[in-house]
């Protein structure tokens, strides 16, 4: 199970004109959205990171509205954990249970959530906030992740799972998230 001390949502490259030509883009944004906006309720850090920004474009603004003052890693790995940079981070909010979300599935959300598998991390893979741009792709990727170790989850599975119980303001807040 996971908590919101032993917790850390990553949200893997979802950048520009890739973000739009995946496999349906508008709910992939509105369940990052959502989960950005729970764990800040909850107290739960978020990495961002971006592959090859000045290719690709950065986070999508809608998103990065929502972290301010929140600097994406960037990188040209594609496993976020093949930068320097992003494993320092990573290590520095000391936690054990990973979220992940983004883009591609079946390439930088795959090859990290398999590193992170073999550095000893949970990965808790949120299936409705990954996409690529293909749907076979996207479900490739997912099966893959799963077999490699991680465990499956949802945003509202993931959200509810963090919250724990159904009483005071932070789950009235969720509630209404998980609602839209």
């Amino acid at each position: 199970m996971i908590t919101p001390k032993d917790t850390l949502l990553l949200i893997i490259d979802v950048q520009g004109r890739l973000a739009r030509n995946v496999f349906q883009p508008s709910g992939l944004e509105t369940n990052i959205s959502k989960l950005i906006r729970a764990c800040q309720i909850l107290d739960v850090p978020v990495l961002v990171t971006e592959q090859y920004p000045k290719g690709l474009g950065n986070t999508l603004q809608q998103l990065m509205e929502l972290l301010p003052g929140n600097i994406p890693v960037e990188k040209i790995s594609f496993s976020c954990c093949g930068e320097e940079e992003f494993m320092k981070r990573l290590r520095g909010f000391n936690r054990s249970n990973i979220l992940i979300a983004g883009i591609e599935a079946h390439v930088c959300v795959y090859q990290t959530a398999v590193d992170l598998v073999e550095f000893g991390y949970n990965v808790h893979l949120v299936t409705d906030g990954v996409s690529s741009r293909t749907e076979e792709n996207r479900l490739l990727g997912i099966r893959c992740i799963e077999k490699a170790g991680a465990t499956l989850t949802s945003t509202e599975m993931a959200v509810f799972e963090l919250l724990r119980v159904a009483d005071g303001e932070r789950f009235k807040a969720i509630s209404g998230i998980v609602k839209e």
